[in-house]
């Protein structure tokens, strides 16, 4: 795929309702619009349609990203969001989540086990708290506290898939673990349309302002304890209602390093587009480790406060959702390798 940098507020591809267009057929935005909401992943699509009810009706964004994360985490087909995610090496599910309202209000949940929504965990934590972040037992207490109910959530697909890895799993943190579910024949790459992880959402509401949420089970048999970007606030996410907003999804250690989502907002901030800014972000990851980074998927999505938007991954196979008024499609981002 091409390594080129599209033009101002571009489209990353000629999409269409339902599935992801081809990477190269790309067609300018005419116009920045909003409300508007985008997300990582095809299934984005189903989240962003949730989020569409409140912002199509003057709702606003933080509504809309809390009822658009609720969509896959509540999927038991998704084995990386939510209810039905791929467990830890003990078998057991842990979740991490975090959102960021217009204001720098902000809550975040790691670690936390049991509560099916911990996107609506991580919002209570941002407007019941003097805190920013809660992490396991804790976590879990705060949520029964607050109503949520307990339950089980490895369901019996992702108990059988972890059951096979640990026929011959070694006690060691491995990158990329998912891409062992991709189907490798007709999708050869890492972070592929098999390979789906993370679910970051940013919106731009009608009144012009931005929320953003960032919802996920985490690397797949990752050691207990193991937090990745996406409940960091700044990492996974980070919203500035000035400049704009940003997410991203893939290996959690690498956005961390950099600092990602803040990263990609600050550059919005010194002039760049959502989409030049996605790309040096992937370019920072790029020079501080080149081998490691032809290896592993690390995705960027951004979206400024005109409505423009822009994503870039290190590898092919990284695709976004993004729903106005006119439009309701997925797209292919292009990537560096």
């Amino acid at each position: 795929m091409r390594d080129s940098l599209l033009g101002s507020g571009a489209l990353l591809g000629a999409g269409f309702t339902g599935a992801a267009c081809s990477a190269s057929a790309n067609a300018a935005q005419s116009v920045a619009q909003f409300p508007i909401v985008i997300s990582t992943w095809d299934f984005g699509q189903a989240a962003n349609a949730e989020a569409w009810k409140i912002l199509s009706k003057g709702g606003r964004a933080l509504d809309a990203i809390e009822a658009g994360a609720k969509v896959p985490e509540a999927d038991e087909k998704n084995q990386s969001v939510g209810y039905g995610g791929l467990p830890d090496r003990e078998g057991r599910v842990t979740l991490d989540a975090c959102i960021m309202d217009e204001n720098y209000g902000c809550g975040s949940v790691m670690c936390l086990e049991h509560i099916k929504h911990p996107i609506s965990v991580a919002r209570l934590v941002m407007e019941k708290t003097p805190h920013v972040v809660l992490t396991g037992d804790g976590a879990l207490q705060f949520a029964l506290a607050n109503g949520f109910k307990k339950e089980n959530l490895l369901t019996p697909s992702s108990e059988k898939a972890w059951k096979e890895w640990l026929k011959e799993s070694k006690y060691e943190p491995k990158m990329n673990i998912e891409n062992q579910l991709y189907n490798k024949e007709n999708d050869p790459m890492p972070g592929g349309p098999d390979n789906h992880d993370t679910i970051g959402i940013v919106a731009l509401d009608g009144k012009g302002n931005l929320s953003g949420g960032c919802t996920t089970s985490g690397m797949a048999y990752k050691m207990r304890g193991r937090v990745g970007d996406s409940p960091i606030i700044g990492a996974g996410l980070y919203v500035d209602n000035e400049i704009g907003a940003a997410t991203s999804t893939g290996v959690g250690e690498e956005v961390i390093r950099i600092v990602g989502s803040h990263l990609v907002v600050e550059l919005m901030r010194q002039g760049f587009t959502p989409q030049k800014a996605c790309e040096e972000a992937v370019h920072r990851i790029i020079k501080r480790s080149p081998e490691k980074s032809k290896n592993i998927q690390v995705g960027f999505l951004a979206l400024n406060k005109k409505g423009e938007y822009g994503a870039y991954a290190l590898q092919k196979g990284f695709t976004y959702s993004v729903r106005t008024e006119g439009v309701d499609k997925v797209f292919h981002s292009p990537s560096k390798y």
